[in-house]
Protein backbone atom coordinates (compact mmCIF):
# COMPACT_ATOMS: atom_id res chain seq x y z
CA UNK A 1 0.00 0.00 0.00
CA UNK A 2 2.85 2.35 1.19
CA UNK A 3 4.72 1.86 -2.42
CA UNK A 4 1.53 2.00 -4.32
CA UNK A 5 0.86 5.31 -2.57
CA UNK A 6 4.31 6.62 -2.83
CA UNK A 7 3.85 5.73 -6.64
CA UNK A 8 0.61 7.64 -7.29
CA UNK A 9 1.95 10.91 -5.33
CA UNK A 10 5.43 10.59 -8.19
CA UNK A 11 3.24 10.08 -10.72
CA UNK A 12 1.53 13.29 -10.30
CA UNK A 13 2.79 15.83 -8.06
CA UNK A 14 5.52 14.35 -5.80
CA UNK A 15 8.35 13.80 -8.84
CA UNK A 16 7.51 16.99 -10.04
CA UNK A 17 8.38 19.00 -6.65
CA UNK A 18 11.47 16.61 -6.04
CA UNK A 19 12.61 17.63 -9.43
CA UNK A 20 12.18 21.36 -8.92
CA UNK A 21 13.99 21.07 -5.58
CA UNK A 22 17.07 19.52 -6.85
CA UNK A 23 17.55 21.11 -10.84
CA UNK A 24 20.97 19.97 -10.69
CA UNK A 25 19.46 16.49 -11.65
CA UNK A 26 18.65 17.96 -15.30
CA UNK A 27 21.70 20.66 -15.35
CA UNK A 28 19.47 23.54 -14.17
CA UNK A 29 20.89 26.15 -11.75
CA UNK A 30 19.53 26.46 -8.46
CA UNK A 31 17.78 29.39 -7.04
CA UNK A 32 20.70 32.37 -6.66
CA UNK A 33 22.71 31.88 -3.54
CA UNK A 34 23.46 34.64 -1.01
CA UNK A 35 28.09 34.89 -1.63
CA UNK A 36 28.26 34.66 2.56
CA UNK A 37 28.54 31.74 4.23
CA UNK A 38 28.48 31.47 7.57
CA UNK A 39 30.87 30.13 10.02
CA UNK A 40 28.60 26.62 10.48
CA UNK A 41 29.66 25.88 6.58
CA UNK A 42 33.39 24.85 6.79
CA UNK A 43 32.72 22.55 9.91
CA UNK A 44 28.91 20.89 8.47
CA UNK A 45 31.18 20.32 5.07
CA UNK A 46 34.23 18.41 7.01
CA UNK A 47 31.30 16.39 9.01
CA UNK A 48 29.38 15.55 6.02
CA UNK A 49 32.23 14.22 4.19
CA UNK A 50 35.09 12.90 6.72
CA UNK A 51 32.98 12.98 10.10
CA UNK A 52 32.85 10.10 12.64
CA UNK A 53 29.27 9.82 11.97
CA UNK A 54 27.01 9.16 8.78
CA UNK A 55 24.69 11.77 9.72
CA UNK A 56 24.97 15.18 11.17
CA UNK A 57 22.43 17.32 12.30
CA UNK A 58 22.33 21.03 12.08
CA UNK A 59 19.81 22.49 14.46
CA UNK A 60 18.69 26.30 15.04
CA UNK A 61 15.77 28.88 15.20
CA UNK A 62 14.02 29.36 12.21
CA UNK A 63 14.89 31.78 9.27
CA UNK A 64 18.75 31.81 10.85
CA UNK A 65 20.19 30.52 7.76
CA UNK A 66 19.86 26.42 7.65
CA UNK A 67 18.23 25.86 3.87
CA UNK A 68 20.35 28.61 2.66
CA UNK A 69 23.48 26.36 4.02
CA UNK A 70 22.44 23.20 2.85
CA UNK A 71 22.53 24.62 -0.88
CA UNK A 72 25.38 26.10 -0.10
CA UNK A 73 27.13 22.83 0.39
CA UNK A 74 25.25 21.39 -2.36
CA UNK A 75 26.76 24.00 -4.72
CA UNK A 76 30.50 23.35 -3.39
CA UNK A 77 29.94 19.39 -3.57
CA UNK A 78 28.98 20.08 -7.41
CA UNK A 79 31.94 22.29 -7.74
CA UNK A 80 34.18 19.53 -6.35
CA UNK A 81 33.09 17.64 -9.05
CA UNK A 82 30.75 15.33 -7.30
CA UNK A 83 27.83 13.57 -9.65
CA UNK A 84 24.90 15.69 -9.63
CA UNK A 85 22.56 12.62 -9.54
CA UNK A 86 24.46 11.30 -6.48
CA UNK A 87 22.99 14.29 -4.27
CA UNK A 88 19.17 14.34 -2.94
CA UNK A 89 17.65 17.37 -1.18
CA UNK A 90 13.84 17.35 0.62
CA UNK A 91 12.35 19.89 2.17
CA UNK A 92 9.76 18.28 4.33
CA UNK A 93 8.36 21.40 5.37
CA UNK A 94 7.18 22.29 1.22
CA UNK A 95 6.24 18.85 1.08
CA UNK A 96 3.67 18.03 3.40
CA UNK A 97 2.46 14.81 0.61
CA UNK A 98 5.37 12.89 2.04
CA UNK A 99 3.74 12.83 5.57
CA UNK A 100 1.27 10.61 4.40
CA UNK A 101 3.32 8.24 3.34
CA UNK A 102 4.40 5.38 5.54
CA UNK A 103 8.23 5.60 6.30
CA UNK A 104 8.55 8.43 3.66
CA UNK A 105 12.56 8.89 4.31
CA UNK A 106 13.33 4.83 3.58
CA UNK A 107 10.65 5.13 0.71
CA UNK A 108 12.51 8.03 -0.72
CA UNK A 109 15.57 5.99 -0.50
CA UNK A 110 14.32 3.65 -2.24
CA UNK A 111 12.84 5.72 -5.51
CA UNK A 112 16.04 7.78 -5.70
CA UNK A 113 18.24 4.55 -6.10
CA UNK A 114 16.10 3.26 -8.37
CA UNK A 115 15.24 6.32 -10.44
CA UNK A 116 18.15 9.01 -9.79
CA UNK A 117 21.10 7.68 -8.53
CA UNK A 118 20.45 4.54 -10.82
CA UNK A 119 22.32 2.22 -8.22
CA UNK A 120 22.05 1.44 -4.56
CA UNK A 121 23.70 3.86 -2.09
CA UNK A 122 26.73 1.21 -1.27
CA UNK A 123 27.31 0.35 -4.61
CA UNK A 124 27.79 3.85 -5.53
CA UNK A 125 30.17 4.51 -2.45
CA UNK A 126 31.77 1.38 -3.62
CA UNK A 127 32.68 3.10 -6.89
CA UNK A 128 34.53 5.75 -4.95
CA UNK A 129 31.20 8.05 -5.78
CA UNK A 130 29.20 8.18 -2.04
CA UNK A 131 25.67 9.91 -2.29
CA UNK A 132 25.04 12.97 -0.04
CA UNK A 133 21.12 12.96 0.84
CA UNK A 134 19.69 16.36 2.91
CA UNK A 135 16.63 16.08 4.87
CA UNK A 136 15.84 19.71 5.55
CA UNK A 137 13.22 20.71 8.77
CA UNK A 138 13.09 16.19 9.33
CA UNK A 139 11.31 16.65 12.35
CA UNK A 140 8.29 17.53 10.74
CA UNK A 141 8.34 13.49 10.11
CA UNK A 142 6.85 11.09 12.60
CA UNK A 143 9.42 8.59 13.31
CA UNK A 144 11.81 9.89 11.59
CA UNK A 145 14.88 8.99 13.99
CA UNK A 146 13.66 5.20 13.23
CA UNK A 147 13.77 5.40 9.60
CA UNK A 148 17.09 7.50 9.75
CA UNK A 149 18.59 4.78 11.88
CA UNK A 150 18.06 1.74 8.91
CA UNK A 151 19.06 3.66 6.45
CA UNK A 152 22.77 4.68 7.63
CA UNK A 153 23.04 1.10 9.22
CA UNK A 154 22.30 -0.85 6.09
CA UNK A 155 23.83 1.82 3.29
CA UNK A 156 26.46 3.58 3.24
CA UNK A 157 25.33 7.22 2.35
CA UNK A 158 26.39 10.49 4.32
CA UNK A 159 23.73 12.70 5.68
CA UNK A 160 22.88 15.93 6.41
CA UNK A 161 19.45 16.94 8.71
CA UNK A 162 18.49 20.15 10.05
CA UNK A 163 15.59 20.94 12.40
CA UNK A 164 14.17 24.17 13.80
CA UNK A 165 12.78 21.76 16.80
CA UNK A 166 15.85 20.88 19.60
CA UNK A 167 12.73 19.01 21.41
CA UNK A 168 12.28 16.70 18.34
CA UNK A 169 15.52 16.47 17.64
CA UNK A 170 16.34 15.56 20.96
CA UNK A 171 13.79 12.89 20.80
CA UNK A 172 15.95 11.12 17.82
CA UNK A 173 19.18 11.12 19.21
CA UNK A 174 18.26 7.55 21.60
CA UNK A 175 17.93 5.85 18.06
CA UNK A 176 21.14 7.44 16.35
CA UNK A 177 23.27 6.60 19.44
CA UNK A 178 26.81 6.72 17.82
CA UNK A 179 25.36 7.59 14.40
CA UNK A 180 24.89 11.40 14.87
CA UNK A 181 26.77 14.49 15.24
CA UNK A 182 25.18 17.33 16.56
CA UNK A 183 25.41 20.97 14.95
CA UNK A 184 24.03 24.29 16.31
CA UNK A 185 23.82 27.59 14.78
CA UNK A 186 22.21 30.88 16.22
CA UNK A 187 21.69 33.99 14.99
CA UNK A 188 24.53 36.08 13.26
CA UNK A 189 27.57 36.90 14.90
CA UNK A 190 28.99 40.45 14.76
CA UNK A 191 31.61 39.81 11.83
CA UNK A 192 28.82 37.39 9.80
CA UNK A 193 26.80 41.31 10.18
CA UNK A 194 29.43 42.83 9.00
CA UNK A 195 30.06 40.52 6.13
CA UNK A 196 26.94 40.40 4.56
CA UNK A 197 26.95 44.17 4.57
CA UNK A 198 29.70 44.27 2.22
CA UNK A 199 32.18 45.40 4.84
CA UNK A 200 34.98 42.49 5.08
CA UNK A 201 35.88 39.49 6.69
CA UNK A 202 37.84 39.32 10.16
CA UNK A 203 38.74 35.65 11.54
CA UNK A 204 37.21 34.98 15.23
CA UNK A 205 39.62 34.89 17.97
CA UNK A 206 38.12 31.47 19.55
CA UNK A 207 37.98 28.51 16.85
CA UNK A 208 35.31 26.37 17.26
CA UNK A 209 35.52 23.58 19.80
CA UNK A 210 38.63 25.70 21.22
CA UNK A 211 37.10 26.24 24.28
CA UNK A 212 40.31 25.51 26.59
CA UNK A 213 41.07 29.49 25.39
CA UNK A 214 38.71 30.76 27.89
CA UNK A 215 40.43 29.24 30.92
CA UNK A 216 43.65 31.95 29.92
CA UNK A 217 43.14 35.64 31.10
CA UNK A 218 45.52 36.39 28.62
CA UNK A 219 42.88 35.24 25.60
CA UNK A 220 40.23 37.63 27.12
CA UNK A 221 42.97 40.40 27.15
CA UNK A 222 43.93 39.34 23.59
CA UNK A 223 39.74 39.99 22.83
CA UNK A 224 39.80 43.01 24.28
CA UNK A 225 42.58 44.86 22.38
CA UNK A 226 41.13 43.19 19.12
CA UNK A 227 37.93 44.72 19.88
CA UNK A 228 40.27 48.26 20.06
CA UNK A 229 41.76 47.49 17.45
CA UNK A 230 38.82 47.23 15.09
CA UNK A 231 37.29 49.63 16.58
CA UNK A 232 35.44 51.59 13.73
CA UNK A 233 34.47 48.46 12.60
CA UNK A 234 33.18 46.54 15.62
CA UNK A 235 31.19 49.97 16.05
CA UNK A 236 29.55 50.09 12.79
CA UNK A 237 28.91 46.32 13.27
CA UNK A 238 27.42 46.62 16.92
CA UNK A 239 25.15 49.64 15.23
CA UNK A 240 23.65 47.35 12.74
CA UNK A 241 23.09 44.91 15.73
CA UNK A 242 20.95 47.19 17.62
CA UNK A 243 18.98 48.74 14.81
CA UNK A 244 17.63 45.50 13.53
CA UNK A 245 18.84 42.42 15.76
CA UNK A 246 20.97 39.36 14.16
CA UNK A 247 18.83 37.87 11.35
CA UNK A 248 20.04 37.34 8.40
CA UNK A 249 17.31 39.04 6.57
CA UNK A 250 17.93 41.87 8.56
CA UNK A 251 21.09 42.56 6.79
CA UNK A 252 21.16 40.81 3.59
CA UNK A 253 17.75 43.81 3.39
CA UNK A 254 18.85 47.11 4.87
CA UNK A 255 16.42 48.89 2.92
CA UNK A 256 13.25 46.76 4.22
CA UNK A 257 11.51 49.50 7.21
CA UNK A 258 11.74 48.10 10.48
CA UNK A 259 7.84 48.03 10.73
CA UNK A 260 8.19 45.27 7.54
CA UNK A 261 10.93 43.45 8.97
CA UNK A 262 9.41 43.72 12.29
CA UNK A 263 6.11 41.80 10.63
CA UNK A 264 8.48 39.46 8.85
CA UNK A 265 9.81 37.83 12.09
CA UNK A 266 6.63 37.84 14.16
CA UNK A 267 5.42 35.72 11.38
CA UNK A 268 8.23 33.73 10.57
CA UNK A 269 9.91 32.86 13.27
CA UNK A 270 7.55 33.38 16.42
CA UNK A 271 4.01 31.96 15.38
CA UNK A 272 5.39 29.34 12.84
CA UNK A 273 7.55 27.89 16.22
CA UNK A 274 4.67 28.33 18.27
CA UNK A 275 1.79 27.70 16.20
CA UNK A 276 3.73 24.65 13.92
CA UNK A 277 6.58 23.06 15.80
CA UNK A 278 5.09 23.29 19.17
CA UNK A 279 1.00 23.37 18.37
CA UNK A 280 1.25 19.32 18.17
CA UNK A 281 2.71 17.27 21.13
CA UNK A 282 3.61 13.36 21.20
CA UNK A 283 0.62 11.20 20.20
CA UNK A 284 -1.14 14.30 18.55
CA UNK A 285 -1.80 15.94 21.67
CA UNK A 286 -2.53 19.74 20.90
CA UNK A 287 -0.75 22.24 23.03
CA UNK A 288 -2.71 25.59 24.14
CA UNK A 289 -1.42 28.09 21.46
CA UNK A 290 -2.75 31.29 24.19
CA UNK A 291 -0.49 29.84 26.74
CA UNK A 292 2.61 29.34 24.61
CA UNK A 293 2.38 33.24 23.53
CA UNK A 294 1.92 34.36 27.31
CA UNK A 295 4.91 32.86 28.15
CA UNK A 296 6.80 33.89 25.19
CA UNK A 297 5.70 37.28 25.98
CA UNK A 298 6.83 37.19 29.80
CA UNK A 299 10.38 35.85 28.88
CA UNK A 300 10.07 39.33 26.30
CA UNK A 301 8.99 41.22 29.32
CA UNK A 302 11.46 39.73 31.65
CA UNK A 303 14.39 39.28 29.63
CA UNK A 304 18.25 38.75 31.11
CA UNK A 305 16.10 38.14 34.58
CA UNK A 306 15.33 35.13 36.60
CA UNK A 307 11.58 35.70 37.38
CA UNK A 308 10.13 33.64 40.15
CA UNK A 309 7.30 31.12 39.90
CA UNK A 310 4.86 33.77 41.52
CA UNK A 311 5.53 36.54 38.97
CA UNK A 312 4.76 33.65 36.29
CA UNK A 313 1.59 32.81 37.68
CA UNK A 314 0.42 35.87 38.76
CA UNK A 315 0.93 37.62 35.00
CA UNK A 316 -0.64 34.29 33.37
CA UNK A 317 -3.59 34.59 35.53
CA UNK A 318 -4.22 38.44 34.43
CA UNK A 319 -3.83 37.67 30.99
CA UNK A 320 -5.69 34.66 30.63
CA UNK A 321 -8.34 34.70 33.35
CA UNK A 322 -7.13 31.38 34.60
CA UNK A 323 -5.52 29.68 37.01
CA UNK A 324 -2.29 27.48 35.20
CA UNK A 325 0.08 25.49 37.25
CA UNK A 326 3.45 25.82 37.93
CA UNK A 327 4.62 23.07 35.95
CA UNK A 328 2.55 23.40 33.14
CA UNK A 329 3.97 26.91 32.70
CA UNK A 330 7.71 25.63 33.29
CA UNK A 331 7.05 22.71 30.32
CA UNK A 332 5.83 25.57 28.26
CA UNK A 333 8.92 27.49 28.94
CA UNK A 334 11.30 24.40 28.03
CA UNK A 335 9.02 23.95 24.95
CA UNK A 336 10.45 27.24 23.57
CA UNK A 337 13.64 26.91 24.99
CA UNK A 338 13.38 23.37 22.67
CA UNK A 339 12.83 25.63 19.63
CA UNK A 340 16.18 27.68 20.77
CA UNK A 341 14.04 30.98 20.67
CA UNK A 342 14.79 31.47 24.49
CA UNK A 343 17.63 29.83 26.19
CA UNK A 344 16.81 28.54 30.27
CA UNK A 345 20.24 29.15 31.83
CA UNK A 346 19.48 27.16 35.38
CA UNK A 347 21.35 28.56 38.29
CA UNK A 348 24.52 26.94 39.50
CA UNK A 349 23.96 24.20 41.86
CA UNK A 350 26.94 22.88 44.21
CA UNK A 351 25.18 21.15 46.48
CA UNK A 352 22.61 18.60 46.01
CA UNK A 353 20.64 19.30 48.21
CA UNK A 354 19.66 22.65 47.46
CA UNK A 355 16.43 23.20 46.01
CA UNK A 356 16.97 24.53 42.62
CA UNK A 357 16.04 28.69 41.94
CA UNK A 358 14.90 30.28 39.03
CA UNK A 359 16.22 29.92 35.43
CA UNK A 360 17.95 33.05 34.07
CA UNK A 361 15.67 34.02 30.89
CA UNK A 362 17.85 34.67 27.44
CA UNK A 363 16.38 35.62 24.21
CA UNK A 364 17.71 34.48 21.27
CA UNK A 365 17.53 37.69 19.01
CA UNK A 366 16.53 41.24 20.71
CA UNK A 367 14.86 41.89 17.28
CA UNK A 368 12.16 39.37 18.15
CA UNK A 369 11.30 41.21 21.50
CA UNK A 370 11.21 44.29 19.87
CA UNK A 371 8.80 42.85 17.16
CA UNK A 372 6.88 40.85 19.45
CA UNK A 373 6.29 43.60 22.16
CA UNK A 374 6.48 46.19 19.73
CA UNK A 375 9.06 48.09 21.65
CA UNK A 376 12.74 48.84 20.29
CA UNK A 377 15.56 49.31 22.50
CA UNK A 378 18.74 50.62 21.12
CA UNK A 379 22.09 48.99 22.66
CA UNK A 380 24.34 51.10 21.10
CA UNK A 381 25.89 54.41 22.72
CA UNK A 382 24.51 56.88 20.17
CA UNK A 383 20.65 55.33 20.47
CA UNK A 384 21.09 54.79 24.00
CA UNK A 385 22.19 58.77 24.42
CA UNK A 386 18.86 59.91 22.83
CA UNK A 387 16.75 57.73 24.91
CA UNK A 388 18.66 57.76 28.69
CA UNK A 389 14.92 56.44 30.43
CA UNK A 390 15.87 53.05 28.43
CA UNK A 391 19.26 52.37 29.85
CA UNK A 392 17.80 49.81 32.18
CA UNK A 393 16.30 47.83 30.03
CA UNK A 394 18.92 47.56 27.44
CA UNK A 395 21.26 46.26 30.50
CA UNK A 396 18.45 43.75 30.84
CA UNK A 397 18.82 42.96 27.18
CA UNK A 398 22.73 43.06 27.08
CA UNK A 399 22.91 40.27 29.91
CA UNK A 400 20.19 38.21 28.03
CA UNK A 401 22.74 38.77 24.45
CA UNK A 402 25.74 37.97 26.91
CA UNK A 403 23.71 34.44 28.16
CA UNK A 404 22.97 33.34 24.91
CA UNK A 405 25.92 34.12 22.96
CA UNK A 406 27.86 31.93 25.77
CA UNK A 407 24.81 29.04 25.06
CA UNK A 408 25.92 29.07 21.52
CA UNK A 409 29.62 28.08 22.13
CA UNK A 410 29.66 24.46 21.77
CA UNK A 411 30.26 22.40 24.71
CA UNK A 412 30.48 25.36 27.10
CA UNK A 413 28.85 24.77 30.45
CA UNK A 414 26.79 27.89 31.35
CA UNK A 415 25.52 28.82 34.75
CA UNK A 416 24.40 31.90 36.51
CA UNK A 417 24.96 32.39 40.48
CA UNK A 418 21.82 34.10 42.46
CA UNK A 419 22.58 35.55 46.02
CA UNK A 420 22.70 33.25 48.57
CA UNK A 421 23.04 34.50 52.01
CA UNK A 422 26.24 36.99 52.34
CA UNK A 423 27.38 36.00 48.64
CA UNK A 424 26.24 38.53 45.82
CA UNK A 425 24.73 37.27 42.39
CA UNK A 426 26.89 36.78 39.51
CA UNK A 427 25.48 37.04 36.19
CA UNK A 428 26.89 34.17 34.63
CA UNK A 429 29.88 31.21 35.71
CA UNK A 430 31.02 29.54 33.02
CA UNK A 431 32.75 26.05 33.51
CA UNK A 432 35.87 24.73 31.66
CA UNK A 433 36.85 21.27 32.88
CA UNK A 434 37.81 21.71 36.41
CA UNK A 435 37.91 26.24 36.00
CA UNK A 436 35.17 28.51 36.24
CA UNK A 437 35.17 31.99 35.00
CA UNK A 438 32.44 34.48 36.45
CA UNK A 439 31.15 36.68 34.35
CA UNK A 440 29.68 40.04 35.64
CA UNK A 441 27.50 42.75 32.59
CA UNK A 442 27.65 46.39 34.05
CA UNK A 443 25.84 47.97 30.50
CA UNK A 444 26.56 51.77 31.62
CA UNK A 445 28.53 53.91 31.18
CA UNK A 446 30.18 54.45 34.20
CA UNK A 447 30.87 51.31 36.79
CA UNK A 448 31.73 51.81 40.36
CA UNK A 449 33.82 50.24 43.00
CA UNK A 450 30.41 48.22 44.18
CA UNK A 451 29.42 46.89 40.98
CA UNK A 452 32.91 44.48 41.30
CA UNK A 453 31.58 42.81 44.26
CA UNK A 454 29.73 39.84 42.88
CA UNK A 455 32.71 39.27 40.96
CA UNK A 456 35.27 40.10 43.96
CA UNK A 457 33.26 37.81 46.01
CA UNK A 458 33.16 34.63 43.93
CA UNK A 459 37.04 35.18 42.97
CA UNK A 460 38.41 35.71 46.50
CA UNK A 461 36.12 31.68 47.40
CA UNK A 462 39.02 29.13 46.43
CA UNK A 463 36.59 26.28 46.48
CA UNK A 464 34.97 27.98 43.15
CA UNK A 465 38.05 27.52 41.24
CA UNK A 466 38.09 31.18 39.83
CA UNK A 467 41.49 32.72 39.20
CA UNK A 468 39.86 35.83 37.29
CA UNK A 469 36.67 36.80 36.15
CA UNK A 470 34.93 39.15 33.14
CA UNK A 471 33.25 42.75 33.49
CA UNK A 472 31.11 43.60 30.41
CA UNK A 473 30.61 46.73 29.71
CA UNK A 474 28.92 49.48 27.86
CA UNK A 475 32.85 51.07 26.34
CA UNK A 476 35.90 50.97 26.16
CA UNK A 477 36.85 53.27 29.13
CA UNK A 478 38.69 51.54 32.17
CA UNK A 479 36.05 50.26 34.53
CA UNK A 480 38.39 48.63 37.46
CA UNK A 481 41.74 48.77 38.61
CA UNK A 482 41.66 44.62 39.99
CA UNK A 483 43.79 42.77 38.26
CA UNK A 484 41.92 40.09 38.46
CA UNK A 485 38.97 41.62 36.56
CA UNK A 486 39.04 41.76 32.90
CA UNK A 487 36.75 44.34 31.42
CA UNK A 488 35.59 43.70 27.71
CA UNK A 489 32.70 45.97 26.00
CA UNK A 490 29.51 44.13 25.19
CA UNK A 491 30.72 44.94 21.19
CA UNK A 492 34.25 43.34 21.58
CA UNK A 493 32.72 40.35 23.45
CA UNK A 494 30.18 39.67 20.45
CA UNK A 495 33.63 39.38 18.11
CA UNK A 496 34.84 36.53 19.71
CA UNK A 497 33.07 33.91 17.22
Amino acid sequence: MAQRLLKDLLSTTLESDLQRLNPWWVGLPQPQLPPVRRWAFPVAMRRLQQGLTKVTVLRGPRQIGKSTLIRQMIDDLLRQGVPARSILMVQFDELPGLLDVEEPILRLADWFEKRILGRTFNEAARAGQPAYVFFDEVQNLDDWAPQLKFLVDSSDVRVMVTGSSALRIEAGRDSLAGRISTLEMGPLFLREILEIRGEGALEPLLPFNGLAALKDKNFWLSLRSFGQEHRDRRDRAFGFFSQRGAYPIAHARPDVPWEELAALLTETVIRRAIQHDLRTGPRGRKRDEHLLEEVFRLACRYIGQSPRQNLYLDEIKRAMHANIGWQRILAYLKFLDATLLIRLIEPLELRLKRARGPSKLCLCDHALRAAWLQEVIPLDGPGLEQNAHLRDLAGRIAESTVGYFFRSLTDLDVAHFPERGPEPEVDFILTVGEQRIPVEVKYRSRIDFPDTRGLRSFIEKSVYNAPFGILVTQTDDPATDDPRIVEIPLASLLMMR
